[in-house]
């Protein structure tokens, strides 16, 4: 089964750092980053798509932060 997560955090580096992990633990890039204004909040919000083939069947209750 192929995975996905989109990853969404602050304009930070905290965002890298995040991206980051996901690829060391095998996630790969899917499409383009994004970049928007979270108007709410009065911050910048960056998100990254990430795909990973994985030996499992998929359920709702799936955590793919842990795959």
């Amino acid at each position: 089964m192929k995975a996905y997560r989109l990853l969404t955090e602050d304009d930070t580096s905290a965002f890298c750092h995040k991206v980051t992990e996901a690829l060391s633990k095998g996630w790969e890039l899917y499409g383009d980053p994004s970049y928007a204004f979270d108007a709410g909040r009065g911050k910048m919000r960056c998100g990254q798509a990430v795909v990973k083939e994985v030996e499992a069947a998929y359920h709702p209750d799936l955590k793919l932060g842990q795959l």
